[in-house]
């Protein structure tokens, strides 16, 4: 296969072609479920597929790197390959996506010297390093050497974020000088001034918005007007955060109109195709004036449900796909089973404060630092002390927190400080020898503007009684070993305690956990960690995967930091609830 670009047109084997793409996101959906996308994507009349590439899953560690399971980007490319569909990558390194930290590690949060998305000589290094790695997994499957990737992206909506045009050039001759001799691209904003700074010569520039298709055009149609014009993202729904009032949906007949409206002017690629699943921590979140973390779903009102569900919408874009391709369209697969498994009892419980030790291995600080400092990108960190004089009515405050914190005096839960509070403060009254503990919470990295190198645990200054308290053990808590907990037959004393159980299933299908007598933590299921819950939603179920269910008995742990509301059951149910 060959493709470029050829004046206003993109030219496939030499004949003009109209791209007509959904955005996949291999490392949202489990490697079980990409062929029956696939399938689904080929019964609606796509013949591309885009994805970004999540760095900070790749390389979770500086310098070890991880491109199998869920991350074999490889395996995924070539599964959409042997579906018939072309495909379009985008590396990054920065992402966006509502993912953590937009796809970029934590890790580099710790080096002082760090400017993100710029020239800065510490991030072009690792992201260099991260950019070889990856090319090695794609370049063989470039149009050019025999496979189906046809373009690649540079970087990621930048004209929103900055105007380092040196720094996109670097990006550019980058991608050139490790092989990438397939086209190149940029998407932005729709606005002149974001198409300015985001575009760099060389560089396809394509637009991300979600309607009014002339409309958004008016600037790129001035700035280049013999240029294919490509819709990167056109959005059809919208992602959710803890505490929305509802579930965001858009509706089918006007997206059906803002497509057909795209594919009569050139090429579109709609995101997203399907959404899939925020799992373990991974979900990004958005920080303007306040702290906005996403769910653990990314349904995103797609074409495809979180599990992989045809919706009204995919029906009526089909319909609009079909009058622009003509001719028939492959019988659209049946969707995949769904099981109700009934409740379980959870019978197991132990409390956090007794597993520090088999969690962890505490360190001694003078003062508490950002987790960062501590090697820990995700989860919790847990901060204790003994206090060594009485106090009466005192204040503790913190000079920044990110995200969530849970004050204990010895087992007692005292109070919670949350980012978005007025104040991060409380009062409190102790005792000499009294434990003082602060469990934070990552809620997720900003993964769009500003805030994004924002810290997480204990990110500044902690006074009490406007002085700083000195001599800390500090436990760091990924919560990647859950395994270790020590279960006893003592009820614990404090709220935030791991509870353990088995359930029992017949056959694998996809289900769905309820948790209407818990309030907020994360579920692991079989060793593998199916994301946070919330009980302020939207979110009210957290979608479990057949692949990672076993006939016969399966083991369930809740982590539950604020405390349960009955007794300790979840429910596993046939439908979701995302509010």
């Amino acid at each position: 296969m060959t493709f470029e670009i050829r004046g206003n047109q993109f030219i496939k084997d030499g004949e003009p072609v109209k791209l007509i793409s959904g955005a996949v996101h291999y490392f949202r959906n489990l490697p079980d479920t990409w062929s029956d996308i696939f399938k689904k994507m080929k019964a609606m009349g796509l013949n591309c597929v885009e994805t970004y590439c999540a760095w900070n899953q790749h390389e979770k560690h500086p310098g070890e790197f991880d491109f199998s399971g869920i991350l074999d980007i490889a395996k995924f490319i070539e599964a959409a390959r042997d579906e018939g569909l072309m495909a379009i990558v985008r590396p990054g390194p920065y992402i966006c996506a509502e993912w953590e930290f937009g796809g970029l590690p934590w890790w580099i949060q710790a080096d002082e010297s760090i400017e993100i998305r710029c020239s800065n000589e510490a991030y072009i290094k690792y992201f260099d390093r991260y950019l070889d790695r990856l090319f090695d997994e794609i370049r063989p499957l470039l149009c050019t050497n025999g496979g189906n990737i046809i373009i690649l992206q540079c970087e990621n909506e930048y004209g929103y974020y900055g105007d380092d045009k040196k720094y996109l050039q670097y990006l550019k001759e980058g991608y050139i000088k490790r092989g990438i001799d397939v086209p190149l691209f940029t998407s932005d904003g729709t606005e002149e001034n974001h198409i300015l700074d985001g575009s760099i010569d060389g560089c396809l520039s394509t637009l991300n918005f979600g309607s009014r298709v002339e409309e958004n055009f008016k600037a790129h149609d001035r700035l280049f007007p013999d240029s294919p014009k490509m819709c990167m993202e056109m959005w059809n729904g919208w992602f959710d955060a803890w505490g929305d009032e509802k579930h965001h949906t858009t509706s089918a007949e006007d997206y059906a109109k803002s497509v057909d409206d795209m594919l009569s002017r050139g090429s579109v690629n709609m995101y997203m195709f399907i959404g899939g699943t925020n799992f373990g921590f991974t979900s990004g979140a958005n920080h303007y004036e306040k702290f906005a973390p996403d769910v653990t779903s990314y349904d995103y009102d797609a074409l495809l449900s979180e599990c992989g569900d045809v919706t009204p919408k995919y029906m009526a874009i089909r319909e609009v796909i079909r009058k622009h391709i003509g001719g028939d369209l492959p019988e659209i697969p049946e969707n995949r089973a769904k099981k109700a498994y009934g409740k379980a009892l959870l019978t197991k419980q132990a409390g956090i404060f007794d597993n520090l030790d088999n969690l962890s291995s505490p360190v001694h600080y003078d003062v508490p630092l950002c987790m960062e400092k501590y090697s820990q990108g995700y989860g919790y960190i847990a901060y204790r002390s003994t206090l060594n004089r009485n106090y009466d009515d005192v204040t503790l405050s913190f000079e920044s927190i990110g995200d969530r914190a849970q004050i204990y005096i010895n087992k007692t839960l005292i109070g919670i400080v949350y980012i978005n509070d007025d104040k991060l403060e409380l009062n409190f009254s102790a005792q000499k020898g009294d434990i003082l503990t602060v469990l934070c919470e990552n809620m997720g990295r900003a993964n769009f503007g500003s805030k994004m190198m924002r810290k997480k645990g204990i990110a500044g200054r902690l006074l009490i009684d406007d002085k700083i308290h000195f001599d800390w053990q500090v436990y760091t808590l990924p919560m990647d070993n859950t395994d270790k907990v020590v279960y006893t037959d003592s009820v614990p004393e404090e709220k935030s305690v791991f509870y353990s159980g088995k359930f029992f299933v017949d056959e694998p299908a996809d289900t769905f956990v309820k948790l209407d007598n818990f309030t907020k933590g994360f579920v692991v299921v079989n060793g593998f960690n199916l994301g946070r819950y919330w009980e302020i939603g939207p979110q009210q179920t957290i979608y479990l995967p057949a692949s990672l269910l076993k006939k016969g008995e399966n083991d369930i742990t809740v982590f539950e930091s604020d405390g349960i509301k009955g007794e300790p059951e979840v429910e596993f149910c046939d439908k979701p609830i995302l509010g």
